[in-house]
């Protein structure tokens, strides 16, 4: 069930062609899907305007596949996420019309209710084109999440004169996304340049000191520029949801 399936319900049962029993069974059928390995919220929709994404990793192809039919059944769209080669080339065979990012490793059906987004984008920004996979993650989701999205890549603290350029559209940003591996300097820099909230994802970009990423989270989590947050390592999916409920909140209010 999506938004304007529970206001035409809402709608039938105030003109009465639907009866209250009626609409409390369809409300009381709709909220989940039982599927053999997994159990769907299909309400999520409802409640966040976004239904519930599927994270292909540590699932099988014919889980994956499951899931995104079972969620497309309800019109609003499907989101799948961290989906390999493998996978994604299944979801293609499935859902033939679906949009395949294969650097973020997504697979993207749009919502039947998809408008177009209005309101101040969302700037994902990253160090170097080594973080092009966590930054484009959160790309096609701020995007998938109604959000319009400005893409910067590779501006870094090692040639910070690269970033002047793109001045005026952080300037514009609602919200800014910063993804950087190695020191997660970016994200500091950023912070002490817009009014806007920061979002930082460090990466596992790095060499053996980074820690996999740890020294980048660490460096974001001690930043002295004030708005800065950071969300977890790697984490493109997690900053994308952020900053696009961000802008469409600050939308809505006008």
């Amino acid at each position: 069930m999506i938004r304007a399936d529970a206001r035409r319900l809402l709608a039938a049962v105030a003109s009465g062609s639907v009866t209250v029993d009626q609409a409390l069974h369809q409300l009381a059928t709709a909220p989940t899907a039982a599927l053999l390995d997994a159990t769907l919220d299909l309400h999520r929709g409802v409640r966040q305007g976004f239904p519930e994404v599927v994270l292909a990793a540590g699932k099988t192809p014919d889980q994956v596949v499951a899931a995104a039919l079972a969620i497309l059944q309800t019109g609003d769209g499907v989101l799948i996420t961290r989906a390999e080669a493998d996978v994604r080339a299944r979801l293609l065979v499935a859902i033939p019309d679906a949009e395949v990012n294969a650097t973020a490793r997504t697979v993207f059906v749009a919502p039947r209710s998809a408008t177009e987004p209005t309101g101040a984008p969302v700037v994902v920004i990253t160090a170097g084109t080594s973080d092009l996979p966590v930054a484009d993650e959160a790309v096609v989701t701020a995007s998938a999440h109604g959000a319009r999205v400005v893409r910067i890549v590779d501006v870094g603290v090692a040639g910070l004169h690269r970033l002047a350029p793109h001045l005026e559209a952080l300037g514009e940003a609602g919200a800014v996304i910063v993804v950087a591996g190695m020191d997660g300097a970016l994200a500091s820099v950023i912070g002490g340049i817009v009014a806007t909230p920061v979002i930082a994802v460090p990466t596992s970009t790095g060499y053996g000191a980074s820690f996999g990423g740890i020294s980048a989270l660490l460096a974001m989590l001690n930043s002295c520029a004030a708005g800065v947050t950071v969300v977890n390592i790697d984490n493109g999916f997690g900053a994308g949801v952020a900053a696009a409920r961000i802008v469409t909140a600050a939308s809505r209010r006008g």
